[in-house]
């Protein structure tokens, strides 16, 4: 009887808790008492459903003590099951009243579809946010390298957030301004005499156009002056220009070199010809004197021209002076 009892009391406690799971029955009275009218069908149903009962009424309540008494039961059960943040939007929409903004609820369920957190989004609006640019470096016409550094002020535009870029956007395009602004510049020294021009440059450029930012300053946080550019791309011109005219004195030597070796080549063919037609100079004598078309005083005349010939050569170099 003992063991019957205790069996039949966890049986009793099992159909309990099952029926106040799909008949969550304090959640009905929490919603009576806020003034929520919702029936306990309809809490079952949405466990039928698998729509957890405890957010779609928390956030009925928050929007029913807030006066938002246009968003209904289906409209967040819908939101719920599409993979929105059911919460996350009845906080935006809390807070967008609040603050005077223009925000509906389908505005707000789109953003939150779209990845976006629209109750940061809210809060952003009302709260302008801060981002700091990573250092962007630029030169200026004098050839001198500048770092800037900008603070960016965005508030969120509601509008652009579907569709819209994001902060990566308006940075890159802050950082496009900078550079544009700088390399504009006559000199170093204007920029850093005027950092604010830079700021009203890049304003007037629009960046914030197709973002889901408004952009309210740009402040230049600071610049620190880089390296020379203009002198180091000077140097590099004059080191290649200096390279190309050894290249091209090596080229015209070797051409040099090149020409002396043929030339030498030549006068040595040349000079052996000479030896080649000198060794048949005896033979040609012998065959004269064999013919009888050269005597023997022809031959002495020959040898008297050749001596003299050598005596004026001897005449005609040089003396060298013997050394002490």
């Amino acid at each position: 009887m003992v063991i019957l009892g205790l069996l039949l009391a966890l049986g009793v406690i099992i159909i309990l808790a099952v029926f106040f799971y799909f008949v969550p029955f304090l959640l009905w009275i929490s919603a009576q008492v806020s003034g929520v009218r919702i029936s306990l069908i309809q809490l079952f149903l949405m466990r039928i459903r698998k729509v957890p009962p405890q957010i779609i009424v928390r956030g009925m309540i928050e929007a029913h003590k807030a006066g938002l008494k246009t968003i209904t039961r289906d409209e967040l059960e819908a939101h719920y099951l599409a993979g929105g943040h059911v919460e996350r939007v009845v906080h935006a929409l809390v807070s967008a009243s609040k603050a005077n903004i223009d925000l509906g609820f389908q505005m707000a369920t789109a953003i939150d579809l779209a990845g976006r957190d629209v109750f940061e989004a809210v809060q952003m609006s009302v709260n302008p946010k801060v981002i700091d640019t990573p250092p962007v470096t630029a030169v200026a016409k004098d050839g001198i390298q500048l770092i800037a550094k900008a603070r960016v002020t965005v508030r969120a535009n509601i509008r652009q957030l579907v569709g819209g870029a994001g902060e990566d956007t308006v940075l890159a395009r802050v950082g496009e301004g900078i550079v544009s602004s700088i390399g504009s510049s006559e000199s170093h020294k204007q920029v850093l005499e005027n950092p604010d021009s830079i700021s009203k440059l890049v304003l007037k450029k629009g960046l914030d156009s197709g973002t889901a930012f408004e952009i309210l300053s740009i402040d230049i946080a600071d610049i620190d002056i880089g390296k020379n550019i203009g002198a180091t791309l000077q140097m590099d011109q004059a080191q290649a220009d200096k390279n190309i005219a050894q290249a091209k004195a090596e080229e015209r030597r070797a051409m040099a070199i090149a020409l002396e070796q043929e030339m030498k080549a030549k006068a040595q063919e040349a000079r052996a010809k000479v030896i080649e037609a000198e060794a048949e100079v005896p033979k040609a004598m012998a065959e004269a004197f064999r013919s009888g078309n050269l005597g023997i005083m022809d031959y002495y005349r020959m040898k008297n021209v050749e001596a003299d010939t050598a005596m004026r050569e001897s005449i005609a170099k040089p003396t060298t002076k013997p050394e002490k």
